[in-house]
């Protein structure tokens, strides 16, 4: 069966699906996106996905593509051609197609708007959840705005490419003074001795993970302590628990981070909990 992609206005085969040479997407990743995870037929956190889209776009005056409810209703049909029941949609806004120069085109250039959707296996997350995963920590190189969910990710391509060469599934970025930013493509979470969920205020410096916000009501039903604060690589290493999490893979223990075992090798207790108890608490849209 063939992929349907919705690509600005018309529903194409996903081979078909193209976008101008001279869109500044491509040219300048001039462009935001969100990813979200669909679960057994119901889309995980919409609301919240799209609010940050909204953000994202507002933070660089770009405008939407089309109404809201619009979006919505485009979302829903992509993952219904696509016969979606347990994956994910892609969806990419950027400034248009114009003739390319630094600044920002004519008033009235339309956005150009992608979505596509596929499938995924749960049993790969399953495993992975089963097993923890490993990471390595990379230098911050990034931009000073990664609060802005933008395509330009090339710094986040490079760090994962590193990982796998290293034989880990997830980067961590690290600053100068040794603090933990976030993952590649994650936020990161680590289970204090007194048992306490800590990870980085989102005011600056990682993005504001909507599954991280999630999250965040998760524990407060189940009565695990939160602190937003900075902690050190190093004492992330020598954590009871280290966890990450994004859209598409929820909560993914990580057992080992450069040369270092976490605690000892396994998934932790409290990581296993938040994921189980994740998708009672998440708010759920029928596709």
């Amino acid at each position: 069966m063939s992929r349907i992609a919705y690509v600005n206005g018309a529903y194409v085969a996903h081979s078909d699906a193209f976008v101008h040479v001279e869109d500044r997407g491509y040219q300048f990743a001039d462009g935001v996106y969100e990813v979200c995870e669909i679960r057994h037929g119901m889309i995980v956190d919409l609301t919240r996905h799209l609010d940050r889209l909204g953000r994202s776009l507002s933070e660089l005056r770009i405008d939407w593509p089309m109404s809201r409810a619009a979006l919505t209703q485009v979302i829903r049909q992509v993952a219904r051609r696509n016969h979606v029941r347990n994956g994910m949609f892609y969806l990419q806004v950027t400034r248009g197609v114009a003739k390319r120069d630094h600044v920002f085109p004519a008033p009235g250039t339309r956005p150009s708007l992608v979505i596509t959707a596929k499938s995924t296996n749960p049993d790969i997350i399953a495993g992975k959840n089963a097993k923890g995963i490993n990471a390595i920590t990379v230098p911050e190189n990034r931009w000073d705005r990664v609060d802005i969910k933008t395509v330009g990710l090339l710094p986040n391509v490079l760090a994962r490419q590193a990982a796998k060469e290293s034989g880990a599934q997830e980067a961590i970025f690290v600053d100068e003074k040794g603090m933990v930013k976030e993952g590649a493509a994650t936020n990161v979470w680590m289970v204090d001795e007194d048992g306490t969920l800590l990870t980085r205020p989102a005011e600056h410096g990682i993005l504001r993970g909507i599954t991280r916000t999630t999250l965040m009501d998760v524990a407060k039903k189940l009565g695990i302590a939160i602190r937003e604060e900075e902690f050190s690589a190093e004492k992330m290493k020598s954590a009871r628990e280290v966890f990450i999490t994004a859209a598409t893979s929820i909560c993914f223990p990580v057992v080992r981070i450069d040369d270092r075992t976490i605690a000892n090798g396994h998934p932790g207790f409290v990581t296993q909990k938040i994921r189980e108890a994740f998708f009672d608490v998440a708010e759920k849209t029928p596709i």
